[in-house]
């Protein structure tokens, strides 16, 4: 049985884990900025307003009505210039998707992929047919249809198709130091992966090379660019949040010490062991009964 764990989720959180998916209309607002942080789930927004995107290694000035397409393993921002700026948003997880979808991955898609296409500029004819389709979403996850989900599959299904179509956007430009970026994207994808909410889904990043090829680059690049900008190896920015997140598991929750080591994504307790004592130079159980013992 799963320890029980102080950090909860929001309702939010909790109805979009259990549904999968979401459509919601996105409110009006201005000079916003948006960090995308949904760990879990993939994203279509089709927006009319200016704003900027800066995504891997490209920024994107738009103005007009676009197509968005996030994947939740690439950081992005989302800046918003106009003051009036409407539309709709889709999330979903891959899970969902794939019930019907086959064994491809969504990170391998064009649409969603870190090399792809993730931003589309659309007509107002496009425009008026993707708004009815986002409006029979939301009219239709208000059901009580015992096949809503399936809907829910094809009119997704349907925005990716019609996006395929679409010739790609070319009016992008590559970040100015695309080092600078690529080790930026690095560091906001690591820190997404906390804080641990639960062990039912343990730490699967671990490693430079899961993290290249989580972001579609070499592992020999992307260890160079985190080198050249923040001075550090790459292997030393993951062990340090791996141990600073340990070191809270073992403070703030009463999970012990083999669930802490499952969760971080080690095979045994004792490669945790060691690897926390080499970082901290104390074992997790000294920590544990540090923290009792003031109590």
């Amino acid at each position: 049985m799963a320890p029980q764990n102080s950090r909860l989720l929001s309702p939010f959180n909790n109805e979009l884990k259990l549904k999968g998916f979401n459509v919601f209309q996105i409110e009006a607002d201005s000079n916003a900025v948006r960090t995308y942080s949904r760990k879990d789930f993939y994203k279509i927004c089709l927006t009319t307003g200016k704003s900027i995107i800066n995504y891997a290694d490209r920024s994107f000035d738009m103005d007009g009505t676009i197509l968005f397409f996030g994947n939740p393993h690439i950081p992005y921002s989302w800046q918003t210039i106009s003051s009036a700026y409407v539309g709709y948003t889709c999330l979903f997880s891959e899970n969902f998707l794939q019930l019907n979808n086959g064994p491809q991955s969504l990170q391998q898609s064009p649409l969603f992929k870190i090399g792809g296409t993730p931003v589309l500029q659309i007509t107002e004819s496009q425009r008026a047919f993707l708004n009815s389709l986002f409006c029979k979403m939301i009219e239709e996850q208000k059901t009580a249809y015992a096949y809503k989900d399936d809907v829910m599959r094809n009119y997704i299904n349907l925005i990716l198709h019609e996006a395929m179509k679409l010739q790609p956007l070319e009016n992008y430009e590559p970040a100015k130091n695309a080092l600078s970026r690529i080790a930026s994207v690095f560091l906001e994808l690591l820190e997404r992966q906390f804080p641990i909410e639960t062990i039912d889904k343990p730490l699967t990043l671990r490693s430079a090379r899961d993290f290249a090829t989580s972001l579609g680059v070499h592992v020999n690049y992307l260890n160079r660019a985190v080198k050249q900008i923040t001075g550090k190896p790459t292997t030393e920015h993951i062990a340090h949040r791996i141990a600073t997140e340990a070191t809270a598991l073992l403070q703030h929750t009463n999970w012990n010490v083999a669930d802490i080591a499952y969760a971080l994504g080690f095979e045994y307790p004792s490669y945790f062991n060691n690897f926390f004592k080499r970082k901290t130079g104390a074992a997790p159980t000294f920590v544990r009964e540090g923290l009792n013992n003031k109590a």
